[in-house]
């Protein structure tokens, strides 16, 4: 197949173009490299994937409705899979008008660009932020969806919605997927494990919000991309189903409490941090919990990598990547 991979250069496009490079594919990346996090981490990632014969690269940014349309019209994919996003809940708060541009704006360009492009097949990336603070627990894609606390999480609702709208007017086939705290090697240093893993490499203190109480499902990296992948390879897509519109939970097995996650981490980097603990940060969420149901009976989805063994091979990654010493 032909892919289109919006934000492959980010976490989980670098990941999932990897993986689709592995299997054969031809994947055509597209990202903006902006300078959110580490511009040079998004390189780096970039050319291990350059070395690919069947990967090709377009440093565009997909609010650029042209520039996109004629990417799509000389790729002609069979699928597109949108990663492309502006992240960071409590980024949001400060900075609102990024989100409308990067997740609402530019989500709307590219069902545009489908729509002309007479592209048939979307996956995108929606969030578990979309739940807000809701106490029912597990969470379920059933589920009330309308109280989301940051502008991020409402942005991610928006892209829900605004699927559907397309799915029904123009017979475009949609799955969005609710990612839940992903981790991993590669990963993104504004994420917790990434900064917690900055804080105890520095012997700087680690703040930890809501006194630790927290808990999160985490979900390891080649979860997500395994489960991608084969969510592309079902019949979801063909003619027999007709056309879909569908939404599902992506995450961990089990929600991990955030002081356990941490001691996971201090035991890998053989260090101890230097805790700092502080009171509930506005924007948060005290705890998630993903009903994974619907997707394991869809594709029998089953996270396959533990807390420990998915830290260590993040920590593994971490120490190579900074060449850290034990």
């Amino acid at each position: 197949m032909n892919i289109l991979i919006t934000g492959s250069a980010g976490f989980i496009g670098f990941h999932l173009s990897k993986k689709y490079l592995d299997s054969n594919h031809s994947v055509f990346g597209v990202d903006n490299m902006n300078d959110y996090y580490s511009v040079k981490l998004k390189e780096d990632r970039n050319l291990i994937l350059g070395k690919y014969d069947n990967y090709s690269f377009y440093n565009n940014d997909i609010n650029e409705a042209q520039q996109l349309n004629s990417i799509i019209e000389k790729v002609n994919p069979d699928l597109i899979v949108h990663l492309a996003a502006q992240a960071g809940v409590r980024y949001s708060i400060d900075n609102p008008k990024v989100f409308v541009k990067d997740n609402i704006e530019a989500f709307v360009t590219l069902l545009e660009a489908c729509k002309k492009n007479d592209v048939k097949n979307l996956i995108y990336a929606s969030s578990s932020s979309v739940y807000g603070d809701s106490n029912q627990f597990p969470l379920s894609e059933s589920h009330r969806t309308d109280s989301p606390l940051s502008l991020y999480g409402a942005s991610k609702k928006c892209n829900e919605i605004m699927a559907y709208v397309y799915h029904n007017l123009f017979d475009l086939n949609t799955i969005g997927l609710r990612f839940f705290t992903v981790y991993g090697p590669w990963g993104r240093p504004d994420m917790a494990l990434y900064k917690f893993a900055d804080c105890i490499r520095m012997g700087t203190s680690l703040p930890v919000y809501n006194k630790g109480k927290h808990e999160r499902s985490f979900t390891y990296i080649d979860d997500i991309v395994d489960c991608i992948y084969k969510l592309a390879k079902t019949n979801f897509f063909s003619s027999k189903n007709n056309c879909i519109n569908k939404v599902f939970n992506i995450g961990g097995s089990s929600p991990t409490n955030l002081m356990d996650y941490i001691q996971t981490l201090e035991k890998h980097m053989n260090k101890k941090a230097i805790i700092k603990f502080l009171p509930f940060q506005m924007g948060d969420v005290e705890k998630t919990d993903a009903d994974i149901s619907l997707l394991e009976s869809e594709v029998n989805y089953k996270p396959s990598t533990d807390i420990d063994n998915g830290i260590k091979a993040f920590v593994d990654w971490y120490k190579a990547y900074y060449a850290c010493k034990d």
